[in-house]
């Protein structure tokens, strides 16, 4: 008994101590290195104080918190595209006494750890310690784990959805209607949570009970909808606010051809429409080249050799080309490890994976598909899952992530953007 309970406090220890081991980096990034650094084009000077968590949606976090929302084209406020259940907290913790900005930081993070909580209890009991330590690493250094630190609604999603999933998967359907209810009435990426119990219920036969409580999870957004019908005539609102964002919706190729066409030839060239800067699709076909004759020549060189000069080849092309490398990296990698993985993945955890990255591709824009991917908790635990058979990879991208992450972090301090 003494020994049991020694390795479960080692264990949740872990769960606090990688949480906060995290947590520092993006401390120091942001109130230690950012307000050295000079005020860059397109961005402010970081200051030390609470203002490096609060930029683009924090902003409207805090208008809703203290005024409510608004739906206005004259005025130009689409602030009814965020969800409620965030800044209502936020709304009671002001009336409390307590400041929006450091009420945004506790709930997010606090959220945060609570979701690595949920997560640790449920991973580990399917798949053993080693994965499980393996998927919080990921969760908590993957550079997009940020937003589960400033004023975002990420850490508060993911405990939710989280705890969801882990209530379906445990048949607990009374508490699965009722965090999937505050799921939805989190982000609108609750929908294909509600479309992933309803298909995995199918496929298990596992009755009207299932389906019923699957249905009533959809009750945040659906009770967000009552509420836009009765403040604004329109039932939809949120969903046709997005305009402010796009001009029109469903999906667009344009963007996904940008990006991708940012990624082969460069930023520069595709802003200018012709070869304005022709090193940089030398060199993006010099990388291609190299590993592909890494890959050929892998038998004679080794695996350690090979392993090595993919990590130095990885660095390289994201030096090289960036943002739309990481997006399209965590959305094309994050569909092939579900499909990789799918024999191995519990039913659940694969078609929420499948049917939140659906809805990134059905939405048709690229803006946040970064930030809305991580959200997705099934790519966190396929990626962890993979890095706990190769730890030399794993060790490798815990390195890369943490770079990326301070890296992020300045950005963010800086109000330029990062999702």
């Amino acid at each position: 008994m003494i020994k049991n309970n020694y390795i479960f406090s080692n264990n949740w220890l872990f769960v606090i101590g990688i949480w906060l081991f995290s947590r520092f980096f993006i401390i120091i990034a942001m109130l230690g290195i950012a307000p050295l650094l000079p005020a860059p084009n397109n961005g402010i000077a970081a200051t030390l104080d609470w203002d490096v968590f609060y930029a683009f949606d924090s902003v409207h976090y805090e208008k809703i918190a203290i005024q409510g929302y608004g739906y206005s084209v004259i005025n130009q406020d689409y602030s009814v595209v965020f969800f409620p259940l965030f800044p209502l907290i936020l709304r009671g913790l002001i009336i409390l006494g307590v400041p929006f900005k450091l009420a945004g930081i506790l709930l997010n993070n606090l959220a945060f750890l609570g979701s690595l909580i949920v997560l640790f209890s449920w991973i580990n009991n399917c798949y053993g310690i080693k994965v499980t330590r393996w998927v919080l690493a990921v969760m908590t250094f993957f550079p997009m784990s940020l937003f589960g630190t400033v004023i975002y609604t990420e850490g508060l999603y993911l405990l939710l959805s989280t705890a969801t999933l882990k209530a379906f998967d445990q048949r607990k359907y009374v508490q699965m209607a009722i965090w999937g209810a505050m799921a939805t009435a989190t982000r609108p990426t609750g929908i294909a949570l509600i479309l992933s119990l309803l298909i995995v219920s199918f496929k298990e036969s596992r009755g009207i009970k299932a389906y019923i409580f699957s249905l009533a999870s959809g009750a945040g957004i659906f009770l967000y909808s009552i509420y836009c019908q009765i403040k604004f005539g329109d039932f939809l609102a949120f969903v046709h606010a997005q305009k402010a964002w796009r001009p029109e919706l469903g999906f667009r190729w344009q963007s996904w051809l940008k990006i991708l066409m940012q990624i082969i030839i460069g930023p520069v060239n595709v802003k200018s429409g012709y070869i304005k800067d022709p090193w940089y699709p030398l060199l993006f076909v010099g990388l291609i080249i190299i590993a592909y004759l890494l890959w050929y020549f892998r038998k004679r060189l080794g695996s350690l050799k090979v392993d090595y000069a993919f990590f130095i080849l990885i660095l390289l092309a994201w030096l090289l080309a960036g943002d739309p490398l990481i997006n399209v990296g965590i959305f094309l990698g994050g569909g092939y490890l579900l499909w990789h993985l799918r024999s191995q993945l519990l039913s659940i955890i694969f078609v929420y994976g499948c049917c939140g990255l659906g809805l990134i591709f059905a939405s048709g824009g690229t803006i946040s598909m970064n930030r809305i991917a991580y959200g997705i908790v099934s790519l966190s635990i396929a990626l962890g899952m993979l890095l706990s058979r190769y730890s030399r990879w794993g060790y490798a991208a815990m390195a890369f992530f943490t770079i990326l992450l301070i890296t992020f972090s300045i950005r963010f301090s800086q109000n330029l953007w990062v999702a």
